[in-house]
């Protein structure tokens, strides 16, 4: 029997644009592991690509690329606002992480959500093949498989979620709360990153739709009865293109850009780095205040350690975010005009974005790598780390809170908001002996070679085919 073509649904599409002098567009594939994984899978299939281009108030051709069929769906400024940075940056992404900044709840918002999963549901149905086997991805899109399965029963329909599910006494204060579950439970599997985040769901929807569930055999996940159907739920961890990176932390170039970046930091002893997106979930504060309060406390010296923080610009017309960026710069000015010397600062602050082999070049020249997320769905910056480190050096310092703590045990595990903890388990990083941290490294590469991001993607779709969209009573 053939293969079910795949249609992949996601907030964007996988592509970037370049407008040229005489006002034309050029298209191109955007980098990045979640298109690196799904690329061969949909050009195997014939697949389908459904997300919004990037343009405001138009949607743009956008041609099929590498044997992958584009189709955009169009959001209008307001949408943007309501849909994008309102409900689900402004609602769902805060109280999924933690409420570590306060959600927002507008029915306006709720409105322009709802209005835009129902156009890219339609989107799909009107793309889909008969019997396709359609992957939505993400927070943005939890009422499209419910509303697509209204549509086109005939679909096989999986849903990813990339960040945290959150436990039910947060989950319980989203005014349409009941509407989002039963959105998400028109799949018939619906995957987590971790077990924690598959079972709060479970819990949630049979506590809140007073629904039969039952635990998977194997501890991952289990069954969630609705309408006649059995809806699959398990932690998928997602991973990221290991051979990428190995590939790029072995080229002649970047090792020398390696090297010449820590003599142009002035050849310290140590390194510490941290790459983040600029959000208030990464626990960029925490690292900085830990850092600042080690060299008060003379456990490191400028002379002989220095902080490298890459902070990418994130949301910059969002107000938590605006304030988030002063007082991270606010913080690091205040450590170099305290601790800094002229010309060696000790905090050097980056707020840009870097292209792949940069990456790896900062990878490969830091000793340790700082990831002290409140709350993270996975992060890939620790796997890309661990994947640059081919020499087996370097070391992690890995946030509890991070869904890569789940996996990544021999990283020096911490809670960031216990800024003693963090601060011995920087120290404890920096001052182990290159056997420890040797050790620590070569079983986290074992992991993450083994579990890359194709695996990630195999697995998830092997499970999604082997669900038959069953009745409860079958």
């Amino acid at each position: 029997m053939a293969r079910r073509s795949l249609v992949v649904v996601a907030n964007r599409l996988p592509v970037d644009h370049t407008v040229e002098e005489d006002g034309s567009i050029t298209w191109s594939r955007s980098p990045g592991g979640l298109v690196s994984a799904l690329h061969p899978v949909l050009r195997d299939r014939h697949g389908t690509w459904i997300g919004w281009s990037g343009a405001i108030d138009s949607a743009p051709y956008v041609p099929d690329m590498d044997g992958i069929r584009m189709r955009s769906v169009p959001l209008s400024s307001s949408e943007y606002e309501d849909y994008y940075e309102g409900y689900s940056n402004g609602t769902l992404w805060p109280l999924y992480h933690d409420a570590v900044e306060t959600p927002a709840f507008h029915r306006r918002w709720w409105e322009a959500y709802e209005r835009v999963n129902r156009r890219f549901a339609q989107a799909t149905a009107d793309y889909a093949e008969r019997n396709a086997m359609v992957w939505i991805q993400d927070y943005h899109l939890q009422l499209v498989p419910a509303m697509l399965r209204a549509l086109r029963p005939d679909l096989r329909i999986g849903f990813f979620m990339h960040i945290p599910f959150p436990p039910a006494e947060l989950f319980m204060q989203l005014p349409r709360r009941a509407e989002l579950l039963r959105g998400l439970l028109g799949a018939d599997l619906v995957g987590f990153q971790t077990k924690v985040g598959a079972d709060n769901f479970i819990r949630i929807a049979g506590r809140l739709l007073n629904l039969e569930i039952t635990p998977d055999a194997t501890g991952n996940g289990g069954f969630v009865e609705i309408d006649g159907r059995t809806v699959s739920v398990g932690a998928f961890p997602i991973s990221i293109d290991v051979a990428e990176m190995e590939s790029l932390a072995r080229r002649p170039d970047v090792i020398e850009r390696a090297a010449n970046l820590r003599s142009d930091l002035g050849d310290p002893a140590k390194v510490i780095l941290g790459v983040d997106r600029l959000d208030y979930t990464k626990g960029i504060e925490h690292r900085i205040k830990a850092y600042r309060e080690l060299l008060v406390d003379g456990r490191v010296k400028v002379e002989e350690t220095v902080m490298v923080q890459v902070a990418v610009p994130s949301r910059e017309r969002v107000e938590q975010y605006k304030m988030l960026r002063d007082k991270v710069e606010r913080e690091v000015g205040r450590i170099n005009g305290e601790f800094g010397r002229v010309g060696v600062p000790a905090v050097h602050y980056l707020n840009q974005s870097f292209d792949r082999a940069e990456l790896a070049a900062l990878y490969l020249a830091a000793d340790v790598l700082t990831v002290t997320a409140l709350r993270d769905g996975m992060n890939l910056v620790a796997k890309e780390y661990i994947a640059a480190r081919t020499d087996n050096g370097g070391a992690l310092v890995l946030s509890e809170f991070a869904g890569a703590a789940a996996e990544l045990t021999d990283a020096y595990l911490v809670n960031p908001h216990d800024l003693d903890g963090l601060k011995d388990a920087i120290v404890h990083a920096l001052e182990a002996t290159p056997a420890e941290n040797r050790a620590r490294m070569r079983a986290m590469r074992r992991h993450v070679r083994t579990h890359d991001v194709r695996a990630w993607a195999r697995s998830y779709l092997r499970a999604l085919g082997g669900v038959s969209g069953r009745t409860a009573s079958a």
